[in-house]
């Protein structure tokens, strides 16, 4: 069989929830779990999260597989309905709703009596300067005030477009936020994804919104999980399938990309971009085998890597960390240009997923 796993560690899940709950002690946890819970499988992860106070999705699909495997938790479905017809949907399986624009109001207003009868907040969008979903602050006043006067529990909710570093738009919204809030007051409100509840726990409020902190990657481009005080969720190995030594001046790899400068030991390795590993890298792209870092040589393949294990006493079966405690995947991510939200939620199915620690 093909020695390709992916691991996920349930007690480092419950770490990352809990670190959550030591940062932000007096507002409620919405854990993200969208995106089959980014990549970590959302059937692997519901039991390791069942501390949280609810589960946020994007879309009604999400709600409904948490509610198929049996978690009763509020949800929050982040992007609202896109349809009228899921609203009956929504009010029936008991999930709040976000609205963002004005045909979500009506969706909603039209089925006020069922919403309020089920006790369900819902969740009202700011777009305070990302400019991607959200009522203008010239109109939400309006929308709120006609929301509460109809009986609804609203959460005044927006995103920040910058958290994870120095902005000056990141101040405009939170001014923003706060004079909104004001003038909606007395209300429920939320702003904060993983990256603003390590920067601003004065804007915690009443509801958190962790995502990638819960699954052992760092917000930040400049601070590591270990820095932060998380823990890696994923373990992302393979193993070799084959050696090749070569000689100086022989190749490796599609389009001849990688020349041998001296005598190598080259190991192949049974992972590619079928499985969701990046193909585009730099040099500074490697793996871990026993323990050592070892670079990545030549193109990756869709079914396959090289790496250069010249020195190492390894064999057919010696497994490779593509990612994991060692070789963390924000690094794998910065060799390529890209981000762990997209690693995580890129991989494919061929992989065999298994729990540890739980």
């Amino acid at each position: 069989m093909r020695q390709a796993t992916v691991s996920i560690d349930q007690q480092a899940l419950q770490h990352n929830l809990n670190r959550v709950k030591q940062l932000a002690p007096q507002a409620k946890v919405v854990s993200m779990v969208k995106s089959n819970a980014y990549g970590h499988g959302v059937a692997n992860c519901l039991d390791a999260l069942a501390e949280t106070d609810a589960f946020g999705v994007a879309c009604l699909e999400e709600a409904l597989e948490i509610r198929k495997l049996g978690h009763q938790h509020p949800i929050t479905l982040v992007e609202g309905v896109f349809t009228e017809d899921e609203m009956q949907v929504v009010i029936d399986q008991g999930i709040e709703l976000v609205i963002h624009h004005q045909q979500q109001l009506d969706w909603l207003l039209a089925h006020a009596d069922a919403y309020l009868a089920k006790d369900l907040k819902v969740w009202v969008k700011l777009n305070s300067g990302m400019n991607r979903l959200g009522f203008k602050a010239s109109e939400i006043i309006k929308v709120i005030q006609d929301l509460q006067a109809q009986g609804f529990c609203c959460v005044l909710a927006m995103h920040f477009a910058n958290a994870d570093a120095d902005h000056p738009v990141n101040e405009q919204q939170k001014q923003q936020f706060l004079q909104i809030k004001a003038a909606c007051a007395p209300i429920l409100a939320s702003c904060c994804n993983s990256a603003a509840i390590f920067r601003w726990p004065e804007l915690h409020f009443d509801f958190v919104r962790p995502g990638i902190m819960l699954y052992g990657s760092s917000p930040f481009a400049d601070q590591s999980i270990n820095q932060l005080g998380l823990k890696a969720v994923m373990q992302f190995d393979a193993a070799i399938i084959a050696l090749n030594e070569i000689q100086a001046g022989e190749y490796v790899g599609y389009g001849s990309t990688f020349k041998a400068t001296e005598p190598m030991c080259i190991a192949v390795v049974s992972i590619g971009y079928g499985d969701g590993y990046p193909r585009a890298y730099n040099t500074q792209n490697y793996v871990y085998v026993q323990g050592k870092k070892m670079p990545l040589v030549g193109r990756v393949s869709m079914d396959m890597i090289a790496i250069d294990v010249t020195g190492l006493d390894v064999q057919v079966g010696t497994p490779v960390e593509l990612w994991g405690k060692q070789r963390l995947v924000d690094d794998v991510a910065e060799a390529n240009g890209t981000i762990g939200y997209e690693l995580l939620c890129r991989l494919s199915q061929r992989p065999v997923r298994h729990m540890i620690n739980n």
